[in-house]
């Protein structure tokens, strides 16, 4: 596997040793042609003649020389430029000691040369997609969702008056290059309120352990760093995630879809109106949300991002609650719009309960139709497989594959085995990831013409009010 990665073409590493070892050749040539010079002037005698015999090979068959002299050079050479290596890079590595240099050499050089990525979306459909995408690129920039207002988010949210930090700290351990051991510890989540835990009387006595218990009870120690970074930055929200991005040393980057605090509303089929991200996602007969403020500023990063993207994937995830709230900040819709990036919708393989309780293909696309994204994807992503293993609690059901009826700008579908076959709740990361590349190359990397796209929109404005006019 070692040998594979250092023959991988472009990895940067051969060329160098080969020019390396032509100039080692190229001197021992030059060495060869003094002693050549130095005998040819008058056979020298003594100890100066046993060494020279001893340089030279001598001793050996003359058949021999040039291959045993060949053999020991290249060996020394590969040892020693192999051990040089490492006495340079070493003090400065930062990686898992087990993780072959190889490994790590070809994560920063082959990946860094992958296509250029946007993951629009929350929860853990975009977490489990960027653990396969960055297999395939390090150029990754996932732009998430801030509308949470449950669980520990919530509570921050309402103490320090930040975004929803979350959906953030899932794709920051997502791209991690020490996945394992950092979801570990920015996952690790400190037990709730309760009564103070008996002291052993063999250790020392803990001070203070109900209002530790009290201060940090029910938190992620993702997201209370995450605070702590927002706090330090003066409550500059988009700096204190680019500082855990920094500090972290993601593969990508992890980017809020805004910077300023958001709420979400909702408005079912019947009328009635609900507030608030972790309500909506148990409310059925959902027609449409929208978030509050309205004129609220889209990260600058997430703009740029995307306006940068050879491939732009919005989903999976919670569809009201996590991706909708992501297209609905105002720049985020308009920029993918402009970008010309080929745009992916990667549909959920199974309903959520409440908030997409028997949703199938076409309910999914026709929702976004409903808030403004028709047409705004190239490719829809769906399952065709209905087999996996369902969990024993699960409340929800196979996404089916039924097409709108009608559809004004069409995208091309694709149809593949995406879903984990040990639940059927989630998509599977490598394959997700493996469709999704697929497509992208299948379509050759092409891009829109934002012109033409903004003609095709204001053409289908003309037809449908719920699309606005470009401009």
């Amino acid at each position: 596997m070692n040998l594979r990665r250092w023959l991988t073409p472009g990895i940067g590493v051969k060329r160098w040793l080969l020019l390396a070892f032509v100039g080692l050749l190229v001197l021992a040539l030059g060495v060869a042609h003094l002693i050549r010079q130095a005998t040819a002037a008058g056979a020298p005698g003594g100890l100066a003649a046993d060494l020279i015999n001893l340089v030279t090979l001598q001793f050996l068959p003359y058949q021999l020389r040039g291959l045993v002299a060949g053999a020991s050079g290249l060996a020394c050479f590969l040892y020693g430029s192999y051990r040089l290596v490492r006495a340079l890079v070493d003090p400065f590595a930062l990686w898992d000691r087990d993780q072959p240099m190889v490994e790590v050499i070809y994560q920063k050089r082959f990946l860094a040369r992958g296509p250029r990525v946007v993951a629009i979306g929350g929860g853990t459909g975009l977490s489990t997609l960027l653990r396969g995408l960055k297999e395939h690129t390090s150029n990754i920039t996932a732009v998430v969702t801030v509308a949470d207002d449950g669980g520990s988010s919530g509570v921050l949210r309402s103490e320090l008056g930040i975004p929803a930090v979350g959906d953030i700290r899932n794709c920051i351990v997502a791209l991690a290059d020490a996945e394992p051991l950092m979801g570990r510890l920015l996952q690790h989540r400190f037990p709730g309120i309760g009564p103070a835990p008996q002291p052993d009387p063999a250790l020392p006595p803990i001070r203070d352990a109900q209002a530790l218990s009290e201060g940090v009870g029910g938190h992620a120690l993702g997201n209370l760093i995450l605070a702590a970074l927002v706090q330090i930055e003066e409550g500059d929200f988009e700096e204190g995630v680019r500082e855990m991005n920094r500090v972290l040393a993601v593969r990508g980057r992890v980017v809020p879809a805004t910077g300023t605090v958001l709420t979400l509303h909702a408005v079912r089929a019947d009328g009635t109106e609900v507030e608030g991200q972790s309500r909506i996602a148990r409310e059925t007969n959902l027609d449409r949300v929208w978030i509050s403020p309205e004129h609220v500023r889209a990260s600058e990063d997430a703009v740029r991002a995307i306006e940068e993207a050879e491939l732009i994937v919005v989903g999976p995830g919670s569809l009201y609650t996590s991706i909708l709230p992501a297209l609905l900040v105002p720049g985020i819709r308009e920029a993918i719009a402009a970008s010309g990036a080929l745009v992916v919708f990667a549909c959920n393989v199974a309903t959520q309960a409440g908030e997409t309780g028997g949703y199938d293909l076409a309910d999914h696309v026709e929702a976004l139709a409903r808030h403004q994204a028709d047409g705004l994807a190239d490719v829809v992503i769906a399952n065709n497989r209905f087999d996996a293993r369902a969990p024993e609690t699960w409340l929800g059901q196979p996404v089916r594959l039924r097409w709108p009826p009608a559809v004004q700008r069409p995208p091309r579908v694709v149809l593949d085995d995406v879903v984990d076959s040990d639940n059927a709740h989630r998509h599977d990361a490598t394959r997700l990831a493996a469709a999704i590349i697929g497509a992208w190359e299948r379509e050759g990397g092409r891009r829109r013409r934002p012109r033409e796209l903004r003609a095709d929109r204001e053409l289908r404005a003309d037809r449908d009010p719920r699309i606005p006019r470009a401009g």
